[in-house]
């Protein structure tokens, strides 16, 4: 199965046959693990890294219903699923943007950036979508409260717990890829900063049980980032397109104040009104004074973080467009000047005469006296 189309062979095991094969490399990985599945010796490792781990089962109004705790097995079912992100981002590179780049010929700068848009809005596209889906199945639209009751929320649905190792195992994807697309030197500080904080974000949610309301927030930081990246698109391939950033930049501002109002609302007030707050690992209960306040400066100064570099990028992008527009009056002014003085080269003013471009003067008209 080849992502690629092979230009150029290289010896194996060689830093450039690793990057050219790398989905390859891994695809075989998961058919082995899958392969494992069919023998009863190698079944229970198998299933480690495809099933979620720690399930229980508990009866309800609908009758058995099955849950999942998390655990250190977890990162089986992470690796694995990691392994899939790797091939799908092949595919994805491969049968989507490179094809598009071809038609639009873009420098190698912004194909890069192109690439990365391009990857990114697929990624929060579907997550986005997933996100919603499990939001309103699982209630948390019609009953906010949710989001804070009941805590600790140990007992996880299949959806909710699938729906976090796959978004870890994205993000933690998104390291080698790094490596594996070549991504310049002074871009990679950049991009370690938004994974990093990814990670943080989601790992803390997950090990902290606040899954409910890190679903929510994710979903509303997914939407604000698929706008920011389709208009990215967009600007790519028809650079007079601003106005779907404009529209952005309004839901940006929008996205970090609910983010903000949200936390407030569910750490800050709903979780300090528990009756339950003492720190009991085995139980889960993550509810104390400290890490109520840790979790809301985390999350504060993330906010205002990217805030401020928002706000700061608006303003000198607001003094590039006066140096464009200064720019540009300085030189329409000095076409001007160039127009007039080429139609002052056809005759040119002497002693108060029109003298021609030979020296000598027209012919005066004389004018008759009353």
């Amino acid at each position: 199965m080849a992502f690629r189309r092979r230009n150029k062979s290289y010896p194996f095991f060689s830093q450039e046959f690793l990057i050219q094969n790398h989905a390859d490399i891994v695809f075989s990985l998961v058919i082995c693990i899958l392969i494992g599945l069919m023998f009863e010796t190698t079944a229970k490792t198998a299933i480690l890294f495809i099933q979620p781990q720690y399930n229980i089962s508990t009866m309800s109004t609908d009758g058995e219903v099955s849950l999942y705790l998390y655990g250190w097995k977890d990162c089986a079912t992470v690796v694995f699923y990691l392994c899939i992100t790797i091939i799908l981002h092949a595919v994805v590179q491969e049968y989507v943007l490179d094809k598009v780049n071809r038609r639009l010929h873009l420098s190698k700068s912004k194909n890069t950036k192109f690439n990365e848009s391009g990857q990114l809005c697929v990624f929060y596209l579907v997550s986005s979508l997933w996100s919603l889906y499990v939001i309103a199945t699982e209630g948390y639209l019609l009953r906010p409260s949710s989001l804070w009751e009941n805590y600790p929320h140990v007992h996880l649905r299949f959806q909710v717990k699938f729906f976090y190792l796959t978004q870890l195992a994205y993000w933690f994807h998104a390291l080698p890829e790094l490596y594996f697309q070549k991504v310049r030197k002074e871009e990679i500080p950049r991009q370690l900063q938004y994974i990093s904080l990814y990670l943080l974000h989601i790992l803390a949610a997950y090990l902290l049980n606040l899954t409910r309301v890190g679903l929510v927030l994710l979903f509303l930081q997914y939407l604000s980032e698929m706008g920011f990246h389709l208009s990215r698109l967009f600007y790519f391939i028809d650079e007079n397109q601003h106005k779907m950033f404009e529209m952005w930049s309004i839901g940006f501002v929008l996205t970090r104040m609910i983010t903000l109002t949200l936390m407030f609302l569910a750490v800050g007030f709903g979780l300090a009104r528990a009756e339950n707050q003492t720190l009991d690992l085995e139980a889960g209960n993550f509810n104390t004074l400290p890490i109520r306040l840790l979790v809301l400066f985390v999350v504060c100064f993330t906010q205002s973080w990217l805030l401020w570099k928002f706000f700061r990028f608006q303003l000198s992008r607001t003094r590039e467009l006066r140096l464009e527009q200064v720019a540009r009056k300085r030189a329409a002014t000095k076409q001007q000047m160039q127009r007039t003085l080429k139609r002052d080269s056809v005759g040119h003013h002497e002693n108060g005469l029109i003298k021609a471009e030979n020296g000598t003067s027209p012919r005066l008209k004389k004018i008759k006296t009353p």
